[in-house]
């Protein structure tokens, strides 16, 4: 079907009041195409086969006119959507919520692994109109019997290629057994491949077909990189980068409020001037902020997604993705706020050893890679802040009567018998403490490709896969290492009864902790707890961090252990280099055995669709 000409707003779709009275709230203006020309067919009822890449809008041009057909008298499901991951799950769960935020009664809830079943049951008991879940944890509660679907009116099949792709062919199936014969379906799917027309032909009666070409989402003014980069040690790269790169004005963003706050205070704390802009803000001093930050008396603004909406400051020459967007689209839209007016911008995302998904995701809506960038070297800001220092110091001498400081310092040399020299080193000291002319690095995580290429030389990092080996079992004795002398026991309370192995306990201490394979010496794994030999001085903020990391399903709740825990260690075996989290090398975190860090969600995304 071609694309109709775009409606000039969302009040001639025919959408429900209150769905319309979100939409403005948000305020979104012009559908996209694929929005305008599926809910009209939605709210019709009639089944809908769309081809549509992520970016285009497509999860409002399925929740808006769904939503305008829920009946809220009902406290069952209605909808059921089915996604094929936890992320996705979570995203169009949330872009649900907010879109019916005027509808009183609603209730919209994500199913999907890792997640306690006893939550996700008392949930399902608040009888939710809308369940969104991937195929795996929906079957399991049919299977239980704490979810029906004989009051479903539509199902929908969101990403439907990436669902097929992972397998999931047999379980749509079976689910759809399981739903009323008479139900309004759309599937949507970023490629028509046979697999797609045959799961239409089978469950789509006579549907309406769409097919919406995705917009090459790029500026071409915009110089754009990403950074990989540990959680643990984002705010250091940020930092360094604000010391190095040249700027005039630099837009930050963050995924929630309270974040925007926590970071500015943050920067602030390392001496830079940066103010929050966020949702919490009333619009007085909102436009307060923004016009400190256009005229130039502010230079570093934190924001989220709906703060910046509308900002438009030509001045921006660099937009930081401090946190990566789940949605791709918000990320065009974030770093569109720099390169104005024909001006070249920059845009810098980090990425997260386990966004690299999320990355090529971004990369396929632009159409383009987004390379990557080093890790400024302490070296370079090292050299940065001596420039700065010698700059301060010819500026003083040039503007500031010195006389009393001369007469001062030749006093304390005299009396205390002190070369020049000494003093002078001694108060470049004290002048820096605060902020050091020598810098650590950053560690940098290594790429899954890295780590290959070096197990295939022989460097290390490998893993015994004879067959007969035990998960917790090595091979023969090991060879001592070096960097032994730094690393002491901790204790973690996840073991063998729980059906850990190292590469579990590794990959969520490299993946989760941002610590390097290489500081993980040996791991002793018993029946109730496990003990795994980590680098002795170790941040406060790391440790608090380990407590909440997930394996296999338990906290690791990480201690130092008793002296003589380890025993004869007949069980250890090396750790280091690996950060695959499972049996199925899934890092730990996404979805594996090994949980995520306690709170760590996915953000809800204020872009609509």
């Amino acid at each position: 079907m071609d694309s109709p000409d775009v409606p000039a707003d969302f009040s001639g779709l025919g959408l429900a009041p209150a769905v319309l009275q979100a939409v403005q709230s948000l305020g979104y203006e012009t559908p996209t195409g694929v929005q305008a020309q599926c809910i009209p067919h939605l709210l019709a009822g009639r089944d809908l086969l769309g081809q549509a890449q992520t970016g285009t809008g497509k999860t409002a041009a399925f929740a808006l006119p769904l939503l305008s057909r829920i009946s809220l008298d009902e406290a069952h499901p209605q909808v059921l959507v089915l996604a094929p991951t936890r992320e996705l799950a979570l995203q169009v769960a949330e872009a649900f919520q907010s879109y019916a935020q005027f509808l009183r009664g609603f209730h919209v809830l994500p199913l999907y692994g890792g997640q306690s079943y006893g939550l996700q049951i008392r949930q399902l008991g608040r009888g939710p109109q809308v369940i969104v879940g991937t195929p795996g944890r929906i079957m399991d509660h049919l299977r239980r019997g704490t979810l029906s679907l004989d009051g479903i009116r539509t199902l929908v099949l969101d990403e439907a290629d990436e669902m097929l792709n992972m397998g999931f062919a047999e379980d749509i199936d079976w689910i759809f057994a399981q739903a009323p014969s008479e139900r309004q379906v759309a599937l949507f799917s970023a490629t028509m491949p046979p697999a797609i027309r045959r799961v239409a032909q089978t469950h789509l009666r006579e549907p309406v077909e769409i097919k919406v070409a995705a917009r090459s989402e790029t500026v071409d003014t915009i110089d754009q990189h990403h950074c990989l980069v540990t959680r643990y040690h984002k705010l250091d790269l940020l930092t360094r980068v604000l010391e190095i790169e040249p700027f005039d004005a630099i837009l930050i963003f963050v995924r929630t409020k309270t974040e925007t706050v926590e970071l500015t205070e943050r920067l602030c704390a390392h001496g830079f001037a940066a103010e929050a802009l966020n949702g919490d803000m009333n619009q007085a001093m909102r436009e307060r902020t923004v016009e400190r930050f256009r005229d130039g008396r502010l230079d570093i603004l934190v924001a989220t997604d709906v703060a910046a909406r509308g900002l438009d400051v030509e001045r921006i020459n660099l937009v930081i993705n401090y946190d990566i967007p789940n949605d791709p689209s918000a990320y065009v839209h974030r770093i569109g706020r720099t390169g104005r007016a024909g001006r070249t911008g920059r845009a810098l995302l980090f990425v997260e050893p386990r966004e690299r998904g999320l990355l090529r995701a971004i990369e396929r809506t632009i159409r383009q890679t987004v390379p990557a960038m080093a890790i400024p070297s302490a070296e370079a800001v090292s050299e940065s802040r001596i420039g700065r220092f010698t700059t301060d110091l010819r500026a003083a001498l040039a503007e500031q009567d010195m006389d009393f400081f001369y007469r001062l310092i030749g006093r304390i040399a005299h009396e205390q018998e002190l070369e020049i020299m000494d003093i002078a080193a001694a108060l470049a000291y004290l002048v820096q403490r605060e902020r050091p002319l020598v810098v650590p690095e950053v560690p940098v995580p290594r790429a899954d490709a890295d780590r290959r290429a070096r197990r295939e030389r022989g460097e290390g990092g490998g893993r015994d896969e004879r067959p007969g080996r035990g998960p917790d079992e090595r091979r023969g004795p090991r060879a001592p290492r070096g960097d032994d002398a730094g690393l002491v026991p901790y204790r973690i309370e996840v073991g063998r009864r729980d059906g850990v192995g190292p590469r579990e306990i590794v990959g969520a201490i490299a993946n989760e902790a941002g610590i390097d394979g290489r500081q993980i010496g040996r791991i002793a794994i018993r029946d109730d707890h496990s003990l795994v030999d980590l680098p002795a001085e170790m941040p406060r903020a790391l440790m608090q961090q380990l407590q909440r990391v997930y394996v296999c399903g338990k906290p690791l709740q990480l201690r130092a252990a008793e002296p003589g825990a380890r025993g004869s260690g007949r069980d250890d075996r090396r750790g280091g280099g690996s950060d695959r989290g499972g049996p199925q090398g899934r890092p730990a975190g996404k979805g594996g055995r090994s949980g995520r860090v306690a709170g760590d969600r996915p953000p809800r995304s204020k872009r609509l669709g």
